[in-house]
């Protein structure tokens, strides 16, 4: 967290907003070498990094309701992190399928060009998990690798749900006692390698949607080897 006087800035939000600037930008310059509009691409962008936050916050607070049906306020802290990039990905590109078909926006254009950001997003999203603290828990491990949250840094401290729930286990500080993976760096690793290859893909593209395709499906890939096995809570 960043404290300036009495203003205080998570990292997580700080972090996920400067993704989202640098984003727009890397998509309005490649959409002005293709010859299209990027002043209409604002519009419908902003939307849906709206639409992406409420899907992506909707897709996290669905996988432990038990939590949040007891906290229902906290489902609107997104600066706390907890976001699904599934509930992302099916927000942002609702919005985008939704000007295309009400105002003739270029669907497949725009969702190729904002892919760069996407990439940005699971770094700053990643990386905004590791400074929130033990947010995005890693399963234990004897590996030397393995890492130790001090109290002070656990992202749930003091919450330990009824294993009744088990989309709430991961909030038991029990489970952070011993070594683990650190997945917050596993996926902004995943982010890391999807940054270069998305604009190598804009590079080559064949066709529209080419990129924005080809990202899904590394991303699947790479996260279902680099990240999941090692994580110990759902998205």
């Amino acid at each position: 967290m960043i404290q300036i006087g009495p203003l205080r800035i998570q990292w997580y939000g700080f972090l996920l907003t400067l993704a989202i600037f640098l984003g727009f930008e890397l998509a309005k310059r490649r959409l002005k070498a293709w010859g299209l509009d990027a002043e209409r691409f604002e519009t419908v962008a902003f939307w849906a990094v709206v639409f992406g936050v409420v899907g992506a916050r909707l897709g996290y607070v669905l996988t432990s309701p038990g939590y949040f049906l007891q906290n229902p306020v906290e489902a609107l802290y997104i600066w706390h992190g907890g976001l699904s990039f599934h509930g992302a990905v099916l927000g942002g590109a609702l919005t985008f399928y939704y000007f295309h078909r009400k105002r003739g926006y270029p669907l497949w254009p725009y969702l190729d060009a904002a892919t760069p950001g996407v990439a940005l997003g699971i770094i700053a999203g990643r990386i905004g998990n590791l400074m929130n603290g033990s947010d995005t828990v890693g399963r234990l491990t004897s590996l030397p690798i393995g890492f130790t949250w001090p109290e002070w840094a656990r992202g749930f401290p003091g919450v330990c749900p009824g294993i009744d729930d088990i989309s709430q286990v991961y909030r038991c500080t029990e489970l952070l006692r011993g070594p683990v993976h650190l997945t917050q760096v596993y996926g902004a690793l995943v982010g890391l390698l999807l940054l270069p290859l998305s604009l190598y893909w804009l590079k080559r593209r064949p066709f529209y949607g080419y990129t924005f395709w080809q990202f899904l499906l590394w991303y699947s890939l790479l996260r279902s080897v680099l990240e999941e096995p090692f994580r110990l809570n759902p998205l």
